[in-house]
């Protein structure tokens, strides 16, 4: 994520629905905003320290330990809603880790970031 003229991270752009955000130009679904927050806290917390974990057994070269922190990394973003079945229920389907220039999303996200005038529209 780049930096917003030294005010700090910019945070990625949310989709209209808020299902997902936009990283590089793919969609990554975004936890499951019906998680009370002391919940969602704890999970990240431990989302977070399960990613250290990966680095740590990583730079140690600890192959097991980075299979034991790569489990729970994927525990939490489960228990968060980021991965596993889908927090919403109209039926639309899971676009995660989806281009967004070839999704449902595509004119959205188009129109965040008009091409300038010099520059030619994409074929």
């Amino acid at each position: 994520m780049g930096r917003g003229g030294g005010r700090g991270p910019v945070p990625p752009p949310v989709t209209p629905d808020g299902r997902y955000i936009v990283v590089r130009g793919r969609l990554w679904r975004r936890s499951n905003p019906a998680l009370p927050e002391p919940e969602r806290g704890s999970l990240v917390k431990a989302l977070m320290a399960a990613r250290r974990a990966v680095g740590t057994a990583r730079r140690a070269g600890d192959q097991a330990a980075q299979d034991e922190a790569h489990i729970a990394v994927d525990r939490a973003k489960h228990a968060l809603g980021e991965r596993g079945p889908v927090w919403w229920s109209d039926g639309a389907p899971d676009l995660n880790r989806h281009t967004v220039r070839n999704s449902p999303y595509a004119a959205w996200y188009a129109a965040l970031h008009p091409p300038s005038k010099d520059e030619e529209p994409p074929a």
